[in-house]
């Protein structure tokens, strides 16, 4: 009984000082700041009054032990001078002070400041951390994304959260130890000897000479070691996420001396930190050594000249020797402090970016009653990394009508994806104001809409389907969180989906629609993701639909039945459809054909084709349904 109170009482005492930190705040303001200080303080206000009060306790635990130190001496005095008749009864108090200080404050200190550290601190506040860092990152654009190793990118989130906390604790903990220490032991060696203080100023002289010579080469070789890191881990995570194409071509050698390049350039950072710290860790020894030395020959011939007791040397001693231990402590947690800090300032270079597309301050939601789209004199290029940019669109109009079904056909290259990719905000237009145009959907500029009413409103099914890992329910569910069970089940029949989802298993031996689909859903076909991409936007049931090249990793006889569905889903939306093959679109109700970011014809399939132009050259070249050779005769796609 007694123990399963006790039990109880520990779970309710750790679970409080678990929960006095929440570690998924609400936005602390936005976009982390650029100064390391700031960038650390940005994830740190939320523990911030924790942190002090850990400070406190450890100061408290610290001047507790130089206490016990003092009273070590004394009790050597104690000793060495009285009679064992009348010990107790003349020092009887100042044994059971002792006592107290060693048996009942010092383990309720540590207590305290334990579960302050360890379950209030150390697992919250890396979260904190992660979480801001992850909520800031899903803002980041689409092109961000595509200049970036994704494992790269997550690796900085989690190291950079984990190397705050570490920053942060260890700072405090060194300035605590440091001051409540030496300054400690300065006045218990002063106050008997003055003399004993000069090992301990000429050994503080030395130490900070140390550092001044081998901390800033350890935090430049750890800044350089944090990035090759990433490098590394991002060419391991690029080969595993593209392993099918790495053996498709059957080139793993090529992928082994990509790795092996990043991994040998790790190396070189760590055989020069390695270096610096056998430099280092020698140099110490021998600082200590005399520390040692110098304190004991002094102590011993303060003693001769009967100018200190016995007890004073032993305080001495024991002061020398934790002081020694220490400052082993002390510079290899300077040293991983500078690592930290080296490991903070790499993420903080990309976590600290201001997202490229950003709401209006109070932008509202985007309001979609009826569903025309304008594109007016739109103006857009892909900026390239010598700072020029490719010019897409040069003043681009057109308008799609409310409930209107347009195809864009052109060449590759020609802006038909871009478009879509503008329509969803993907990147924002060139200039400021109306200098690149505006995209309008009901009359609304959705550069002063919220981003997220957007593409709530807007449904999409591209080529390149990519799934989350997660079970097929989950990605199915994506387009409407709140969807029924029946309703998944109509969209995955509609999607004609239940043809195989009901024979898959995974590893766990889910089942179905709990099965889980692998990273970019790579355990199931092109034809198969397609089908589940086109069951999530039919769930969706957005306003406005695009399609790009939603049908292009069907067969025939699929897509011949998911047309069907397709044109029920268009009813009542506004639609813009790109395909390679111009007969599954050739029935929509108008047909722009764009080539070098212009409209060059518009009109319907038939209307096209006795104008006679590309549209008609296009058709006329297509084999087995697919643009072969433009109008020169020149090989192409769409």
């Amino acid at each position: 009984m007694l123990r399963s109170r006790l039990r109880l009482v520990s779970h309710h005492v750790f679970r409080y000082f678990e929960h006095l930190v929440n570690p998924y705040p609400q936005d602390l303001g936005g976009t982390p700041p650029r100064g390391l200080f700031a960038f650390i303080l940005h994830f740190t206000r939320p523990v911030l009054p924790l942190l002090l009060l850990m400070s406190l306790l450890t100061a408290l635990l610290s001047a507790a032990e130089v206490l016990f130190f003092h009273y070590m001496g004394q009790l050597v005095d104690w000793l060495a001078g009285a009679e064992r008749a009348g010990f107790f009864a003349e020092y009887g108090w100042r044994l059971a002070g002792m006592a107290a200080l060693v048996m009942v404050l010092l383990p309720l200190l540590t207590l305290l400041q334990a579960l302050v550290t360890h379950q209030s601190i150390f697992g919250n506040y890396p979260m904190i951390g992660r979480w801001l860092a992850h909520r800031h990152m899903l803002g980041q654009s689409l092109a961000f994304y595509q200049d970036e190793f994704a494992g790269r990118v997550s690796q900085k989130v989690m190291q950079t959260a984990l190397a705050i906390r570490e920053t942060v604790t260890k700072l405090m903990d060194l300035m605590v130890y440091v001051v409540v220490y030496f300054v400690g032991a300065m006045v218990l060696l002063g106050s008997a000897e003055p003399w004993l203080m000069l090992p301990l100023v000429a050994w503080l002289a030395g130490y900070i000479a140390i550092m001044r010579v081998f901390v800033p080469r350890l935090r430049r070789v750890s800044m350089e070691q944090a990035d090759a890191r990433a490098v590394m881990t991002g060419r391991i995570v690029d080969s595993y996420s593209n392993i099918q194409t790495i053996k498709l071509f059957a080139d793993t050698r090529r992928e082994e001396a990509y790795a092996r390049d990043a991994m040998e350039g790790f190396m070189g950072t760590v055989h020069r930190q390695m270096r610096l710290a056998t430099g280092l860790t020698v140099t110490l020894t021998l600082l200590n050594s005399l520390l040692l030395a110098s304190v004991a020959a002094i102590a011993i011939g303060a003693w001769y000249l009967e100018a200190v007791s016995l007890g004073t040397i032993a305080v001495a001693i024991a002061l020398v020797m934790r002081i020694r231990f220490m400052s082993d402590w002390i510079l290899w947690e300077v040293a991983s402090l500078f690592e930290n800090i080296g490991t903070v300032q790499d993420g903080l270079n990309t976590i600290a970016r201001e997202p490229a597309i950003q709401d209006a301050p109070g932008a509202p939601a985007l309001a979609v009653p009826r569903g025309e789209i304008r594109f007016e004199a739109m103006r857009f290029g892909y900026e390239r990394p010598d700072g020029q940019a490719k010019r897409v669109f040069d003043g681009l109009d057109l308008t799609i009508a409310p409930g209107e079904k347009v195809g864009l056909i052109g060449r590759s290259g020609a802006g038909k994806s871009t478009l879509a990719n503008l329509l969803l905000r993907f990147y924002d237009l060139e200039g400021g104001d109306l200098e690149g145009g505006r995209i309008l959907i009901d009359g609304q500029d959705i550069a002063g809409v919220t981003q997220e009413s957007l593409r709530r409103h807007i449904g999409m099914v591209n080529q390149d389907t990519s799934l989350l890992h997660r079970s097929l329910r989950d990605n199915i569910r994506y387009g409407s969180p709140e969807a029924s069970e029946e309703a998944i089940l109509e969209a995955v029949r509609r999607a004609h989906a239940d043809t195989f989802i009901d024979d898959l298993v995974d590893l766990q031996g889910r089942r179905g629609l709990d099965a889980h689909v692998g990273e970019r859903g790579v355990k199931l076909s092109g034809g198969q993701r397609q089908r589940i991409a086109i069951a999530r936007v039919l769930l969706k049931n957005a306003p406005i639909l695009v399609l790009d090249e939603a049908t292009s990793a069907l067969d025939s006889e699929v897509e011949a039945a998911i047309q069907e569905q397709l044109y029920t889903l268009m009813e009542g939306k506004t639609v813009i459809a790109i395909a390679h093959r111009l007969s599954t679109i050739a029935m929509l109700d108008r047909l722009v054909v764009i080539d070098e970011g212009q409209i060059v014809e518009s009109g319907t399939h038939q209307e096209l084709l006795a104008r006679d132009g590309l549209y008609a050259a296009l058709w006329r070249r297509q084999s087995g349904g697919f643009i072969g050779v433009d109008v020169e005769g020149e090989a192409e796609s769409v």
